[in-house]
């Protein structure tokens, strides 16, 4: 295990007597208490390269996982306090990542910011070796879960909004060209295919089009 100055330098290292034929996981191990780490390697012995490093926040972390690419991280900590929230909030957003985090104590309403932040398994004074695997099993399980959902959610909204956009760019075809909803969507598939764009994308092109030719500016929201 390597706890590199500050947070920045970091090595990849099999945990002790881990089997690597196989491939294993890239775990992000950030701990500035080495008895801590040292269970964590444990508790992986057979299954992860671990990446260690001392705490770090903001930027320096998300070059780190940007850096590591890590299967999962591992934060361990005496109580998350307003920069490990603040970073785990950064990691979400900018790059989200399974997070399974240790606490040596609770108060103060940590776990719940930092289940809202994006960690995916908060264990309060629970670390053993045993239990880290099974944790980061479950963690990856949660994220995926989670992940599928929010995925799922996008795409709904997506394509909600195109199917705005196409209804209302059949609507000014039907208007300003005298044809009927089947003739106007028609077109607006035929030009897809020719142009091969995506419909959404011919039907903001006609929303545009079409208005300027009527002498209306293009919408500024589609």
């Amino acid at each position: 295990m390597t706890s590199p100055s500050k947070g920045q330098e970091v090595e990849a290292v099999p945990a002790q007597g881990a089997v690597t034929s196989a491939a294993p996981l890239s775990v992000l191990l950030i701990d500035e208490d080495p008895e801590r780490a040292r269970q964590v390697e444990e508790g992986l012995v057979a299954n992860a390269v671990v990446h260690t490093a001392t705490r770090t926040h903001g930027r320096v972390l998300l070059d780190l996982i940007a850096r590591i690419s890590p299967d999962v991280i591992i934060m361990d900590c005496n109580s998350p306090d307003r920069d490990t929230i603040e970073s785990l909030r950064l990691v979400a957003q900018s790059n989200p990542k399974p997070i399974v985090m240790f606490v040596e104590e609770e108060g103060g309403g940590g776990m719940q910011e930092a289940i809202d932040a994006g960690v995916s398994a908060y264990v309060i004074d629970g670390l053993t070796p045993k239990r880290v695997q099974p944790l980061i099993d479950t963690a990856i399980a949660r994220f995926r879960h989670m992940d599928g959902l929010r995925n799922e959610l996008k795409k709904t909204k997506d394509d909600l909004a195109a199917r705005k956009v196409i209804e209302r760019a059949k609507g000014m075809l039907m208007q300003h060209h005298g044809m009927t909803e089947d003739q106007a969507f028609s077109s607006i598939r035929t030009m897809s295919q020719q142009q091969g764009k995506p419909i959404k994308e011919v039907a903001e092109n006609i929303l545009t089009i079409v208005g300027m030719l009527a002498g209306k500016p293009a919408p500024d929201n589609i």
